[in-house]
């Protein structure tokens, strides 16, 4: 997405974790590290900070924990917007995670192999 790192806590980062989320599409979502690591930071923390205080216009259910739990206290509304954007899911007897091998979504290509 951008090439220079961006200073977590600040403005612009947010501005700009708020900016990627707006593109993540319907039925596919994001991990908070993978986020952070898209704007050159390893801030996962800091993602899940501007999610929670600024990111209730942004489609934030399909920002999610690493092993695809849903946003904390979140997760009845966020079941329902996943079922509506037929987001894969897996069911266990913890409940339900999104399918992070089908559902995660790479908004750059992978760097070319180098030999």
């Amino acid at each position: 997405m951008r090439a220079y790192e961006l200073a977590a806590g600040t403005d612009a980062f947010a501005e700009a974790v708020l900016d990627l989320v707006e593109q993540i599409p319907p039925g596919r979502v994001m991990s908070y590290g993978q986020i952070a690591a898209e704007l050159g930071s390893r801030a996962s923390r800091q993602v899940g900070k501007v999610m929670a205080h600024g990111g209730a216009d942004a489609p934030w259910w399909r920002v999610v924990h690493a092993d695809g739990r849903p946003a904390d206290g979140h997760e009845a509304e966020a079941l329902r917007r996943y079922r509506a954007e037929g987001t894969r899911l897996r069911h266990g007897a913890s409940g339900y995670r999104i399918d992070m091998r089908s559902a995660t979504w790479h908004p750059s290509p992978p760097p070319p192999l180098v030999e």
